[in-house]
């Protein structure tokens, strides 16, 4: 799908880096002018690639891209070294240049470099070869060339979302399996609507997804194949609560399973279909998420009298509290760096956002209202998504996405309404 090279860029030390590990960083004046189309018929989609790369980079609530009207010194070439001095009196720091042509056997070129503007030299350079339907994936993956030389950190933006497509009556909502891009592109149905599917679940390590789907009542577990379209049914779980999450290496599923009244969790391998039981309490037991490493598994349990927390080994052993806060606590995450568990707190003052670190300590809330929900992390371990519902007799369910540090949070715009997102690895 795509041929990539890179260009030579000075490995003299650069001044420019952004420390993600503070808790509120202050955004980074980035130039990025619009890219040069080798033809006039190119012009428009180069400037739709460096217009998708800038929304990337501001709504990682890192970067500030600068007003093209500040620009002094006019690009005019894919390949040209600025003139730093023009860049400086903006006050920006980093530079973009790039360009899109269109190649004799109908491929698109698209290139970029990255400059640092206070140390005068080219900090990355890279160039692609691909379709042109392809071209909003080819910005994805610069803005995350660009990302992750200036935080040092890997990027998030060549990624998709699944959720739960909600269209209809409020009564009678119909609910599909739609999937796009991360930042609300190219949403399509993966289901018809004929059942009710619910908590879709990437694979950390392809881009396979496991759901449940109701058909008659009956609660069944499906793995799709999102370049196939191949489903295969898992099993069907009469007792089960939640759609299944994967172990990291993608051979097992995790699940919550009840019988007369009570719910465990229950690890079952793929492959043989052997289901073992990992927890047995007079309790309800669900949500399970693994770590990172596989080692543990982070869960809920109202075992203590009310919906908490808790972490336990992979095999079911030691399970300890780690949730202490005001309120119930749901649908533990644990991110992609194991640094943290991401969940929703219930209280008096609504539905909660946050992350804790797996002891429990260090809880932060990142957003709450009326009612928020299911948060779901970036590959990076930096955002999560999440769903927001809006109340009323009109209202419903919308995607959201915040950053770590709280002051980043944007809308994802879907087609209809959205809930219980899914966010996949990188694609490439």
């Amino acid at each position: 799908m795509f041929a990539a090279g890179v260009m030579t860029a000075d490995r003299a030390e650069a001044l420019i880096s952004l420390d993600v590990t503070q808790g509120n960083v202050q955004p980074l004046p980035i130039a990025i002018p619009t890219f040069i189309g080798g033809t006039a018929e190119d012009a428009q989609l180069a400037a739709d690639v460096s217009g998708v790369v800038a929304a990337d980079l501001k709504r990682s609530g890192l970067f500030m891209p600068l007003d093209p009207a500040s620009f002094i010194e006019k690009i005019t070439r894919a390949d040209q070294t600025p003139r730093f001095q023009d860049w400086t009196v903006i006050n920006a720091q980093a530079l973009v240049t790039g360009g899109v042509t269109r190649q004799p056997d109908g491929r698109l070129k698209a290139e970029f470099r990255l400059w640092d503007i206070y140390a005068g030299q080219q900090m990355a350079g890279q160039q692609f070869y691909t379709s042109p339907d392809n071209w909003r994936r080819v910005a994805h993956i610069i803005a995350d060339a660009i990302y992750e030389r200036l935080t040092g950190d890997g990027g998030y933006f060549d990624t998709r979302i699944v959720y739960v497509d909600e269209s209809g009556p409020k009564d009678k909502r119909v609910k599909r399996l739609a999937i796009m891009d991360q930042d609300g592109a190219n949403a399509r149905f993966l289901t018809r609507g004929n059942d009710l599917v619910l908590t879709p679940r990437f694979n950390p390590s392809s881009q396979e997804i496991v759901y449940m789907s109701y058909g008659q009542d009956q609660p069944s577990v499906y793995l799709l194949n999102i370049e196939t379209g191949q489903r295969e049914l898992v099993g069907n779980f009469p007792g089960m609560t939640f759609a299944p999450r994967f172990s990291p290496d993608g051979q097992s599923i995790v699940m919550s399973l009840e019988d007369q009244g009570n719910a465990n969790i229950y690890r079952m391998d793929l492959r043989s279909k052997k289901t073992t039981r990992l927890t047995n309490s007079a309790s309800i037991d669900t949500s399970p998420s693994y770590s990172p490493d596989g080692s543990q598994i982070t869960f809920t349990s109202d075992r203590g009298g009310s919906q908490q927390i808790y972490v336990m080994g992979a095999d079911g052993s030691n399970p300890t509290r780690i949730s202490f806060g005001q309120g119930s606590y749901s649908t533990p995450v644990w991110s992609p760096r194991g640094d943290l568990v991401a969940f929703t707190r219930q209280s008096a003052n609504g539905f909660a956002i946050g992350v804790m670190k797996p002891d429990g300590s260090g809880e932060r809330i990142l957003t709450e209202g009326f009612h928020n929900e299911g948060p779901t992390w970036a590959p990076n371990g930096r955002v999560l998504m999440f769903f927001r519902d809006v109340p009323g007799p009109t209202g419903g369910p919308q995607l959201w996405s915040i950053d770590l540090t709280g002051y980043n949070e944007f809308r994802v715009p879907t087609p209809n309404f959205g809930s219980d997102p899914a966010w996949s690895p990188l694609i490439n």
